[in-house]
């Protein structure tokens, strides 16, 4: 399953959507998701799963990439 990750670059960082970036990754479940990334410096604001009609929008943007496993 690909879920889509908000975050923050920096740990302490206080969530501003201004700020906010996403990225992609493929993963089983959410607790996956927030291991695969547990050595980054990111505040995780949100884990979202992405399938269907939604998956498939998401795919036609230019900067869709799948994070590729650590």
């Amino acid at each position: 399953m690909i879920f889509k990750v908000y975050y923050q670059e920096e740990i302490k960082e206080v969530p501003v959507r201004e700020k906010t970036k996403t990225l992609y990754i493929e993963a089983g479940s959410e607790r996956e998701v927030r291991t695969k990334l547990k050595n980054r410096p990111y505040n995780i604001e949100y884990v979202q799963a992405v399938e269907g009609s939604y998956l498939e929008y998401e795919q036609q943007k230019e900067y869709f990439e799948v994070l590729e496993n650590d």
